[in-house]
């Protein structure tokens, strides 16, 4: 190869010419390194879908974060952090309707109607 400013002959992996120090092609490009920000929504689905109180907006925050997860501006940052959150929100509610229905089945066997609230555990 030779080079194009002095027209010297060169290594044809040469990055730049060795008797003027002109760039050759071979030269690396600059990475640009694109900065996504962070998926808020997602991680605070996530967050919240631990809470038994706040589990259905953490459902809600979850779903809204995956499809926002889904848009070029967040190129898929927070998808898992959202499905992650979906997934416990689900297994939270799911674990308080168990909860209450035993509660309501147990009070109304024993014959109390509305006091299946006071066994509901504290958390």
């Amino acid at each position: 190869m030779f080079c194009k400013n002095c027209g010297k002959e060169i290594s044809d992996s040469a990055a730049v010419c060795v008797h003027c120090g002109v760039s050759t092609a071979n030269a690396q490009q600059q990475v640009v390194v694109k900065n996504t920000p962070n998926n808020g929504v997602a991680i605070a689905g996530f967050v919240l879908s631990f809470f038994s109180f706040a589990a259905v907006i953490g459902l809600i925050l979850s779903i809204v974060g995956l499809q926002k997860s889904k848009t070029p501006e967040f190129d898929g940052k927070g998808r898992g952090l959202a499905i992650a959150g979906i997934v416990l929100s689900c297994i939270t509610i799911g674990y308080w309707i168990i909860i209450i229905a035993t509660c309501a089945g147990t009070c109304a066997a024993v014959g109390g109607g509305t006091a299946a609230f006071a066994l509901l555990p504290l958390v």
